[in-house]
């Protein structure tokens, strides 16, 4: 439980309930009144003289407004269940030095974690099979040199990047756009549930009952990129909210990382605009590592399936679109019985796989 009053806790709870009450008006409240508690009991004149709209006022006495508080102090009897205020010494430091940092956080979890050397890796919901491939390659390698690897449950990337790091014991954290009780996607929610059981940490913001809304995705996009180090971007077109979040990283003085891919694979253009913006190009896992060397919670791992990425031709190229026969010997230069030939070459070594008439990079 935080380190407050049991009147103030309430209260915070109540005040984080109110339409139209973000983080700055929170902050502002708490700032002007000194307590939750005191910006309760003030008069509704009081709220207004602060440039604060009656919508936002007018409820914080609701009985609706008062069991949804009550609701979310039975949640934090369950074990598991953690609140952390803004300015509680449990608060996360990164994400502390945020201007309109969340003035609560849920977590359901291990809480630890968030003050823990973070990663953040995002993308494309729609990524390609080899885009997957890539990222839960990286995920596995970062996890393993010692990286909590936060992203934002979505499907695409974000899923594969959690995957990941389960898939080699480490630790990943999930920050969600929706209430902690309203998981979403719904085709996340065993994945979801596996991260909390297998020592990471599902965190949202949002009302614990706080349904899906398009507006709280790129909103929650700041704490991906708040409570980590730097953020890679493994794959994105130049119109994903993927791209959100790496410009809110350089806004936060955040690194940025992106994973070229071929020019004829939409789902690299976002990427490549990242570099000529800046970005640090990123062709194998030991770019992170060596750039973070440091931050690692262990020592670095000094192999990785990642690095086989770029030992072939026709995998180089299979890492950032699928491709036909015949498609890769156009973009390869080579001739088709050749291309053949190192394709069987590479499926028998289970490094590329076909699906759906086109050959897809399989990483190890």
């Amino acid at each position: 439980m935080p380190s407050l009053p049991p009147a103030e806790l309430e209260a915070r709870l109540r005040l984080h309930s109110l339409p139209e009450l973000g983080p700055r008006r929170f902050h502002h409240l708490l700032e002007a009144f000194g307590s939750a508690s005191a910006a309760l009991s003030a008069p509704a004149a009081a709220w207004r003289s602060l440039g604060l709209p009656s919508a936002c006022a007018e409820p914080r006495r609701s009985p609706e407004v008062r069991e949804r508080a009550a609701a979310a102090l039975a949640w934090l009897e369950v074990r598991g269940h953690h609140l952390l205020c803004w300015g509680d010494p449990a608060y996360p430091a990164l994400l502390a030095e945020l201007v309109n940092a969340p003035p609560l956080l849920f977590v359901a979890g291990d809480p630890a974690l968030l003050e823990q050397p973070q990663l953040a890796m995002v993308g494309s919901r729609r990524a390609s099979a080899a885009g997957l491939d890539t990222a839960r390659s990286f995920s596995r390698s970062l996890a393993g040199g010692g990286f909590v690897v936060t992203s934002g449950l979505a499907l695409g990337i974000d899923g594969a990047a959690h995957q990941g790091a389960l898939d080699v014991e480490g630790r990943t954290v999930a920050v969600l756009g929706t209430g902690l009780e309203r998981v979403y996607p719904h085709r996340h929610k065993g994945l979801a549930a596996r991260i909390v059981a297998e020592g990471g940490a599902l965190v949202s913001e949002l009302p614990l009952d706080c349904a899906p809304q398009a507006s709280n995705f790129p909103r929650r996009n700041r704490i991906i990129s708040g409570l980590s180090l730097g953020v890679l971007v493994v794959e994105a077109s130049p119109s994903s909210g993927s791209l959100i979040t790496a410009r809110l990283a350089v806004e936060q003085g955040r690194e940025v990382y992106a994973i070229p891919g071929s020019i004829h694979h939409p789902g690299a253009r976002g990427c490549h605009e990242l570099i000529r913006e800046g970005a640090t190009l990123v062709q194998r896992v030991e770019d992170i590592l060596e750039a973070l060397r440091g931050w690692q919670a262990i020592a670095p791992v000094t192999s990785s399936p990642a690095v086989q990425l770029i030992d072939h031709p026709l995998l180089a190229l299979l890492c950032a679109a699928p491709y036909s026969s015949e498609g890769l010997a156009v973009v390869s230069g080579w001739a088709l019985p050749q291309v053949l030939a190192e394709l069987t070459e590479l499926e028998l070594q289970g490094r590329v796989a076909r699906e759906a008439g086109l050959w897809v990079h399989r990483a190890g």
